[in-house]
């Protein structure tokens, strides 16, 4: 389909939706657009959808399209914004791939689509996906992963782990990263997460035998002194003055 073919068809699709009672307010606002010159309805239609927000020049013919704009008329006007450049493909692509890197972490494949979606393709498309490389896509992956792991993996939950690989390569593939990619991704960051789950335990275990020599059946923690010190009926620690039980301070040589 050509691109005047397919603009005809989008300002029919746009006229049958004006029509009946189920539109009024779109159908009054096209017919008072339809009695105004539409060479200033273009205009005010353009610098509204960019005081909004940056779009390419397809997203521009798609919005005229819907307001029935004829086609010599649309394609006059953006060549006009364009020639100032306040419509500009080449400037939009490259801020669209950075904005959407940043903030989504996807994929040059799945920027590639979002790039065709609003009309802008080949070189300019290329030129712009040329500011991802593989090691910032990599680099990507390994974030997206992380943020989605839990705290803990239990290392012998085979089926667990299993599931949980399954949810986070369809997660990196619905982002536009490729499968092999996404299994080496998810399987070093579970592997290193088990690793530290296992290296936390470790420690755990071991700081508890250290705690269990400290409380030895023949001493007391804390104080250097043996439990054969501490005779039945005695009242020195080491030679120094104790209270005996009954209050009273006695001294007893070694």
């Amino acid at each position: 389909m050509t691109e005047s073919e397919r603009y005809g068809s989008r300002r029919r699709r746009a006229s049958d939706s004006h029509r009946g009672p189920a539109a009024p307010t779109a159908s009054a606002e096209s017919s008072e657009e339809a009695e105004a010159d539409p060479r200033e309805v273009a205009r005010a239609i353009v610098l509204r959808q960019l005081s909004a927000s940056a779009k390419s020049r397809r997203q521009l013919e798609d919005k005229l399209a819907d307001r029935n704009v004829p086609e010599d008329v649309a394609r006059e006007m953006l060549d006009r914004f364009e020639e100032v450049n306040l419509v500009d493909d080449r400037a939009y692509a490259g801020m669209f791939v950075r904005s959407r890197a940043e903030t989504r972490r996807l994929s040059r494949s799945a920027l590639r689509r979002e790039l065709a979606q609003r009309g802008i393709t080949g070189e300019i498309a290329g030129e712009a996906l040329e500011q991802r490389s593989d090691d910032d896509e990599l680099r990507d992956a390994h974030v997206l992963v992380r943020k989605k792991l839990p705290t803990s993996v239990d290392p012998s939950d085979r089926k667990e782990r299993d599931r949980l690989t399954r949810r986070l390569v369809s997660m990196l593939g619905r982002k536009g990263y490729p499968p092999g990619l996404a299994f080496a991704v998810v399987k070093e960051e579970l592997g290193a997460l088990e690793s530290s789950a296992e290296e936390f335990a470790s420690e755990e275990s071991a700081g508890d035998e250290v705690a269990g020599d400290e409380f030895s059946a023949d001493g007391f923690p804390g104080d250097g002194f043996s439990g054969d010190e501490y005779a039945a009926g005695g009242s020195t620690l080491g030679g120094r003055d104790r209270p005996d039980p009954d209050g009273a301070h006695v001294w007893d040589t070694p």
